[in-house]
């Protein structure tokens, strides 16, 4: 018997993907997306900020090719300096 929790989940490429990132700086945060994505077209919208507007929170969607594409996107957000948390 499988342990459900070992499963990995099969998605299908292409498919639409959204990141949700999160710092402190808004601007600096969608210069770091528009650095990284380049020239793929995406969507960048905001999807909250903190209480006390410390943190912002912003949503990427775009379309990623496979999973090594969509990992790459994932690695290279979340080692840019104006990106704290990426999901």
């Amino acid at each position: 018997m499988t342990d459900p929790q070992k499963q990995k989940l099969r998605l299908d490429y292409p498919r639409l993907w959204t990141y949700k990132i999160i710092g402190v700086d808004q601007d600096k945060m969608q210069s770091a997306v528009h650095e990284i994505i380049r020239d793929r077209p995406c969507r960048v919208s905001l999807s909250r900020r903190s209480e006390t507007a410390k943190y912002v929170c912003l949503n990427i969607e775009l379309t990623v090719e496979s999973e090594s594409h969509r990992l790459v996107l994932y690695e290279k957000l979340k080692a840019h300096p104006a990106i704290d948390v990426i999901l």
